[in-house]
């Protein structure tokens, strides 16, 4: 092994120095090398040979004190016979004469004690070996070199063995010293290297063997740039520590402050920088020279502390130099490098990161700096170090107009954080504003937080300032529209009626200001065409919005847009393309987004599985959009995911669970918004699977009430009369059921499929039952059309019900069986029991075939045949349905029962009309 080599090479000079031919040897090399560890061992065998040993080692500011190496060498040394008192008034004499000698040149009293001194020494090696090694005697004083040097000249004929250590060509020892040294013909140099790799590979051997020093050579190697003392370490952290870690940061440690001050600067300033140093050398932090820092680099590279771009070669390093730098330099250091960073035009994040690190209170000029550094992490959706920058140029801001500003993005980054935590800024705000110091924008959107968490009468104290201020001001004036059209659609009590936004009725609003907030005016747009009851208009408004949802900054207005566009879209029963919607802005913003956006997209999804008949995904979305944002954080919008787990729990069968939600505390703010009819929808939907037709019928009619006085029941956002005529029906009053059901269908805005099929199903349940089955028919292509496997099986079982009335069983048998089985599809239980809880007649069991294993081999053709075969439509009916003849009917249908391997209708697969839709 390499260092085993240098031993024996000490050794053989210790073996001619025992024969009177004494030898000096000078082990070069920087700390890396594990020169101490070196000597250290050649110490120990020369002990176990019986030689006497006199050690010094030089520490800075310390063994730099006149004759510190003699004393060390000397004071109490175990010598023989008289000596001992013989040196120490030697040394006593020579402490006088040393006093304020700092010159090249000794003092001649001075060189006759260490003549005297040397004599002695001499004197004690003629009986044994006497070895002297001082370490690091670049750190040595003057007075010392002047007796070492004596000691080396005249050890040449004795039984002296002297080993010195120092750094090679970068040793601070003082010239006259080191050529006088180099004259000695008994002199040795012994250059150490760090650890090669196959060095390295050897070490571990011996320490964890072969097999694991094979494996971990290489990257031990690279770590520690073959630093002894560092692998030593490092080998101690991974393979023999119980406790983790730590001795590997400690050596380094160790090393930089034996390295001196300087060197413990350079390091702190390289730690500090980091990344920075490509732009500001780690010199210029600490007032160096760019010649004396290369020289400490040098050092630290042939250390293996650095790598060779100058960084630390572990992360671990890094962070214990930083962690040892007092807290008040260290802040002092980040923010000089925040000024050198600006000084050569670094990147604004680099300096902005010093200036966080460096803590508060940031310096005048950092404030704009910090406020443009937090604009930067909210366009990359870092919001946590967005709010961090703003946290601290608020810390630093003394004109309150622009600390009102730092607090309002403050406040939005953290509402796109979590909505709850911006509640502790919004009494700051409100002062800000009323003093004058907000910006218009700004106060626009601190309405929206206070009416989001429920404070309503704060909101309507500012509602009224800002309506006295835009009486003056015709850009103020604009911008308030749009608030006002978002308040008529979202919370009308609060809203003033204004007419059709100044881009004309298409609802294209028309920028007035430069600083007017964009998604606020989308929102208003699209407000205010719903308000209208433009539905069409409002559909295709609700797309492009989407579309544009990554264009521009998100301000706290795009999250609203986002919403209204999806339930707007929803509402139209466009369910396929606001789920591709949702997915599509999903992955998008993939890593980005925050809990506010991911629960609003959650929650709408969860409105499309209802819609859907997806009880299952229906909960499964509201609990994730609740467990991203909890009831509170959710505030007056709350009722939406939580109108949905209502009914979707109701329609399960889970009435436990339904009652836990209903016992959640809700803000009573939240009945006066549109959020609040989506709960009460969902509660009054609960009340009727219950049971509870008086409850559930005071929340349909209260959610008829709210809309009406609203004016925004052409807006259609829950089909409150639909759920009251089912509750009217439930007491058995047919009379108000008919008559709701007549209102509903007459009404021109409520003739969307869902909301007539909703209608016509309640229509049929009051009507004659020769009637019955026309109207279901129709109720059930309708809600085929919208996909609601839910309202399907209730139709399905209906239908079936009206034929049997009729007499009709076969039919009645085919459309319980369908119903039946979608109705398990759904998990529908409460329905699944009623199902199962009808006359033996409907409940027969007709067996399928298996020929569900065949439907793959059906045309599209053949498959709507099958399908609304197995439903119970005659030939003729189905020929009628998908204009063809009904030949062409039994022919589709007699390949279908040789496919299927089946003989009639009634062995059809009850889940054909699944394809149904598909085969259209």
């Amino acid at each position: 092994m390499e260092r085993r080599a240098h031993l024996a090479q000490l050794g053989e000079l210790a073996a001619r120095s025992s024969g009177r031919q004494g030898q000096v040897a000078l082990v070069s090399g920087p700390p890396a090398t594990g020169r101490t560890s070196v000597l250290q061992a050649f110490v120990e065998q020369q002990l176990g040979e019986g030689a006497l040993v006199l050690s010094a080692s030089c520490v800075p500011n310390e063994s730099t004190l006149p004759l510190g190496v003699v004393r060390q060498l000397l004071h109490g040394a175990p010598l023989p016979g008289r000596h001992p008192e013989e040196i120490k008034e030697l040394l006593a004499q020579a402490a006088r004469h040393a006093v304020g000698f700092s010159s090249d040149v000794a003092p001649e009293e001075l060189l006759a004690v260490h003549h005297h001194l040397v004599l002695r020494l001499n004197e004690v090696a003629a009986d044994r070996l006497l070895v002297v090694t001082v370490d690091d005697i670049e750190h040595a004083d003057i007075p010392s070199l002047c007796f070492l040097i004596q000691l080396v000249r005249r050890s040449l004929t004795g039984r002296i063995m002297i080993v010195l250590t120092d750094e090679g060509q970068r040793s601070g020892v003082p010239s006259p010293f080191v050529t006088e040294l180099h004259r000695q013909p008994h002199l040795h140099r012994i250059p150490l290297a760090p650890l090669s790799a196959e060095g390295v590979r050897e070490f571990l051997a011996l320490r964890v063997g072969t097999a694991t020093g094979d494996r971990h050579a290489q990257r031990l190697h690279e770590e520690t740039g073959g630093n002894p003392l560092l692998l030593d370490a490092l080998v101690e952290d991974r393979f023999a520590s119980r406790d983790g870690s730590g001795r590997y940061e400690l050596a380094v440690l160790s090393y930089l402050h034996r390295g001196g001050p300087r060197m413990l600067e350079v390091a702190r300033a390289r730690a500090l920088l980091d990344e920075s140093a490509e732009w500001v050398a780690p010199g210029r932090l600490i007032d160096l020279a760019p010649k004396a820092e290369e020289q400490v680099v040098a050092q630290l590279r042939d250390a293996g502390v650095l790598d060779g771009t100058g960084g630390f070669r572990r992360a671990s390093a890094r962070a214990a130099v930083l962690d040892e730098i007092p807290a008040e330099h260290r802040a002092a250091l980040h923010r000089r490098a925040a000024e050198l960073l600006g000084d050569c035009g670094a990147p604004l994040p680099a300096m902005a990161g010093h200036l966080l690190e460096a803590g508060a209170p940031p310096p005048p000029w950092a404030t704009p700096l910090l406020q443009e550094a937090a604009e930067q992490s909210l366009r990359a959706h870092d919001l946590q170090r967005a709010a961090r920058y703003l946290e601290l140029a608020l810390e630093g801001a003394t004109d309150p107009a622009v600390a009102a500003m730092t607090r309002a993005r403050l406040a939005h980054a953290e509402w796109t954080m979590s909505p709850g935590s911006t509640g502790r800024h919004i009494p700051q705000l409100t002062a800000a504003l009323r003093a004058g110091h907000l910006q218009r924008r700004e106060g626009l959107n601190l309405v929206r937080h206070l009416l989001w968490h429920g404070r309503t009468d704060e909101a309507v104290e500012l509602l009224d300032l800002l309506r006295s201020q835009a009486e003056q001001d015709s850009e103020a004036a604009a911008e308030l529209r749009g608030l006002e059209q978002w308040l008529a659609i979202t919370h009308p009590t609060l809203a003033r009626r204004v007419g059709p936004p100044s881009g004309g009725p298409d609802g294209n609003v028309h920028l007035l200001s430069p600083l007017a907030d964009p998604w606020l005016q989308s929102t208003a747009a699209l407000s205010g065409l719903l308000s209208r009851g433009q539905s069409a208009k409002a559909v295709s408004r609700a797309k492009e919005t989407l579309r544009d949802l990554h264009l521009g900054q998100h301000t706290c207005w795009v999250d609203e847009a986002a919403l209204l566009s999806f339930s707007t879209l929803t509402a139209a029963n466009q369910l396929d393309s606001v789920m591709e919607w949702c997915e599509r802005l999903f992955e998008r913003e993939k890593g980005g987004r925050t809990l506010p956006w991911r629960a609003v997209v959650l929650a709408v999804q969860s409105e499309v599985a209802l819609r859907r008949g997806d009880l299952t995904g229906t909960v499964e979305a509201c609990t994730a959009a609740l467990e991203e944002l909890n009831v509170r954080a959710w505030g007056v919008a709350a009722g939406l995911p939580l109108g949905n787990l209502l009914q979707a729990y109701a329609r399960l069968g889970r009435f436990d669970e339904a009652a836990e939600v209903l016992a959640q505390p809700v803000p009573d703010a939240m009945f006066r918004t549109r959020y609040g009819l989506h709960y009460l929808y969902g509660r009054g939907q609960l009340y009727l699977m219950t049971r509870h037709y008086h409850v559930a019928l005071a929340d349909f009619l209260s959610c008829g009430d709210l809309v009406r006085g609203w004016g925004l029941d052409p807006v259609g956002i829950v089909p409150w009369a639909a759920g009251a005529a089912e509750a009217w029906l439930g007491l058995g009053n047919h009379d108000q059921t008919r008559q709701l059901v007549s209102d509903l269908l007459a009404r021109t805005g409520d003739r969307g499929a869902r909301n007539r099929a909703l209608a016509l199903r309640l229509m049929a349940a009051v009507s004659p039952a020769p009637r019955r089955p026309q109207l279901l028919l129709e109720v059930l292509e309708l809600m085929e059309s919208c996909g609601d496997r839910y309202e399907q099986a209730r139709t399905l079982a209906d239908l079936s019900d009206a034929y049997h009335r009729l007499d009709d069983n076969r039919r009645a048998r085919m459309l319980h069986r369908r119903a039946l089985h979608m109705a398990r599809m759904c998990e529908a239980e409460p329905l699944v029991r009623e199902l199962l809880s009808v006359s033996r007649e409907l409940v027969e069991v007709v067996a399928d075939s298996g020929g569900t294993d065949h439907l793959a081999a059906l045309t599209d053709s053949e498959r709507r045949v099958a399908a609304l075969a197995a439903m119970g439509y005659t030939n003729r009916e189905i020929a009628a349905k998908i204009y063809v003849t009904p030949s062409t009917v039994e022919q589709h249908l007699t390949r279908v029962y040789r496919k299927l391997n089946i003989k009639h209708r009634k062995q059809l697969p009850s889940d054909l009309s699944w394809h149904l839709e598909a085969a259209s």
